[in-house]
This record gives structure tokens, sequence and C-alpha cells, in this order.
């Protein structure tokens, strides 16, 4: 006896080993359990991932945006073969920082004077 037939046995309460079809409807809960994985899961975080890339490709210069540490700035350059970006975070003393395109967390506006329609 294999130890699938054992265990399906076992699980089924039955004296001796399970048919084909029942080992096919005790493991069908663990089948539903990935494909439920597959769509719930992997397939949102894939379209997310999409569309985040898709962002920062379209990152241009005059952007307002906002950082994954909080720092509201409008982009100064993107150097996309350097995955660098630099940021003005103050007018008045045109301060300025250089972080990676992956600490763009989101793209606020077009130009630095456009009000914000996200909020």
């Amino acid at each position: 006896m294999n130890s699938i037939a054992w265990a399906s046995s076992i699980v089924l309460g039955a004296d001796e080993p399970a048919g084909g079809l029942q080992q096919l409807v005790v493991f069908m809960p663990v089948v539903l359990i990935m494909v439920l994985y597959v769509f719930l899961i992997q397939r949102p975080q894939r379209r997310e991932q999409m569309v985040r890339e898709q962002m920062i490709k379209n990152l241009k210069k005059n952007d307002r945006v906002l950082t994954t540490s909080g720092i509201y700035g409008v982009v100064a350059s993107v150097q996309a073969d350097a995955d660098e970006v630099t940021i003005k975070v103050d007018e008045a003393s045109n301060t300025k920082m250089r972080m990676t395109l992956g600490a763009i967390a989101r793209v606020m506006g077009g130009e630095a004077g456009d009000k914000d329609t996200n909020q």
C-alpha cells in the first residue's frame, strides 16, 4: 500500500485504501487553495508591480512626488540609466536630494504649480 492511499484511507475513515476518485476528493482542498492563492494574491501583486514600473518609467522633470519616507518634492532630474532621481524639497533654500527611483512612492501631479487632485 502506498503512503498516499494509506493517508487518504485514514482521512476518509476507510478500512481499505481509497480509490482514485476518493484520492482526488482528499486533495481537492489543496488544489483549491493553490488556485485561490494565484488569483487572489499573485495576480494583483503583478498588476501593482506593472503599474509601479509604468509610473517610474513616465517620471519626468517638474513632477510632484511623494517618497517612501514621506518627503514631498518636485523632480529636478531623472537618470534612468543610473537608477537615480534628484528632487527639490525646498524652494526657498533650493535644497535637493538624490535618491533611487525605487524611493518614489507616488506621483502627485504634473507641474510643480498644479494643485494636487488626489487630496
